[in-house]
This record gives structure tokens, C-alpha cells and sequence, in this order.
């Protein structure tokens, strides 16, 4: 039997875990079954969104952003996370460049997490052609986690008391996987929990599959890398104590 191509991830020393994402809905696809797993162990966990989604359903902006939050909220609550923040940058338009890295390297130094989760901000990922604000978001997380360690980035981020902060491990989705967290099925229940919490959004979107079907599928696709009945695959980058 050919043995997995890769590790597990140790995560016995992680305390606190951010995961940075464009939209709400993004962590619910396969990220949140790791999360749920998290949180069961006393992990703190926050989630960062970078756009309310207002531009991601059939209807005004300013009636969707309001509710796209409030399902964000309750698909949190399915997992176990206790923190959330959403920034206003616009949904659609998301782009790359100072602003918002220096958004996400000050949230990063406000809740000062031993591992940041993001996109890897490629073009071609497994499902696809991402879209634009996801490559934005990955990109921009990955060197905002730098500049966030940096003093003289950002110079004014420790004025406002705001004080620098070196992220341990950069847990990347969405590209080629080096580790992986085995999931149990109860984090793979409230993983899909956490989506089925979309309710409008998907309501939105008549061709999506139910959760309950895709998630589990999902997760034993990555299982079967790992030699594992579930898991949620990154590609691992240990910045810290090597």
C-alpha cells in the first residue's frame, strides 16, 4: 500500500488559530470541520473577513451584507468560534496593495494567533479558476503575517498600541498540501452546520449541493491523501522555532 504523501499536522502546542478569508462563507468549506476540531480541544479560534459579501446574492448590497453577517454569525456558533471580525473592504473588488495589508497585519497583531489560515492565492486551485477576491485575500494574508512581525512596516500600527507580533505556522488552503488534520464525525457534523447556517445565501444559488452532501465528500477525498477516513489538508509553513 502506497503510504500518504503527507503528515500530520502538530497541533499540540497551538492556542490560538486565525483564519483570514474574503467573504463570509469562505471558512465553511472544508477549513471549519478543522476548526470544529479546534475549538473541542480548548483551541481559541477567529475568523477575519475581509469583505460582508454584500456583492454574493440576488439582492441589494445593503440588504445582503446585514444578513450574510448575521448567517456568518450562526454558522460560528456550529464550530465553536467566539470571535469574528468583518472589515468593509468591497466585495468583488477586493484588491491587493498596502491598505489591506496593513488591515490584516493589525487584526493579526490584535488577536496574536500561534497560526493564521488564508488562501494561497494561486490562480488554478483544485475546483477550479478561483475567483479575484480570494487571490487577493491569500496573497495579501500571506505577507501581511510578515508584516505583522515587522516594526518598520506599518509604523503606526504600534502607535495605536498595536504592538508587533511573529505568527508560528502559516496554514495555506487551496494549493498543493504538505499536512493534514484527521477530523472526527462530529467536526465533520458541525462543519456542516456551519455552511447549512448560509441559508439565504444558498437559497441564492439553486445549483449548489446540499451540504450535507458535499461537505462529507469533501472531507473524504482529503482523507483518503492523508490515510485517514476525514481530514482538512494546508500546505504547512513553520515561520517560528525551527
Amino acid at each position: 500500500m502506497e503510504q500518504p504523501s503527507i503528515e500530520p499536522f502538530d497541533d499540540a502546542a497551538i492556542r490560538r488559530v486565525q483564519v483570514v478569508v474574503a467573504h463570509p462563507d469562505d471558512a465553511e468549506y472544508g477549513t471549519s470541520a478543522a476548526v470544529a476540531h479546534w475549538t473541542s480541544k480548548g483551541v481559541e479560534v477567529g475568523y477575519l473577513l475581509l469583505t460582508a459579501g454584500e456583492a454574493g446574492m440576488q439582492r441589494p448590497p445593503e440588504e445582503a451584507g446585514p444578513l450574510r453577517a448575521v448567517e456568518q454569525q450562526d454558522a460560528c456558533r456550529s464550530v465553536g468560534v467566539k470571535h469574528l471580525t468583518i472589515l468593509d473592504f468591497p466585495d468583488g473588488m477586493l484588491e491587493y496593495g498596502l491598505p489591506l495589508r496593513k488591515a490584516i497585519a493589525g487584526e493579526i497583531r490584535r488577536f496574536r494567533p500561534d497560526a493564521v489560515v488564508c488562501g494561497a492565492g494561486e490562480l488554478h486551485t483544485p475546483w477550479g479558476i478561483d475567483h479575484a477576491d480570494h487571490r487577493a485575500a491569500g496573497v495579501a494574508s500571506i505577507d501581511a503575517v510578515r508584516d505583522a512581525d515587522n516594526r518598520w512596516v506599518f509604523r503606526d500600527l504600534a502607535d495605536e498600541g498595536l504592538e508587533p507580533w511573529g505568527v508560528t505556522w502559516l496554514l495555506l488552503t487551496g494549493t498543493r498540501p504538505t499536512h493534514f488534520v484527521a477530523v472526527d464525525a462530529d467536526a465533520e457534523a458541525r462543519a456542516v452546520e456551519s455552511l447549512s447556517a448560509h441559508k439565504a445565501y444558498l437559497a441564492d444559488l439553486p445549483w449548489h449541493p446540499a451540504p450535507g452532501e458535499f461537505i462529507p465528500g469533501m472531507l473524504k477525498e482529503q482523507g483518503e491523501a492523508a490515510g485517514v477516513d476525514r481530514a482538512v489538508v494546508f500546505a504547512a509553513h513553520r515561520l517560528r522555532g525551527q
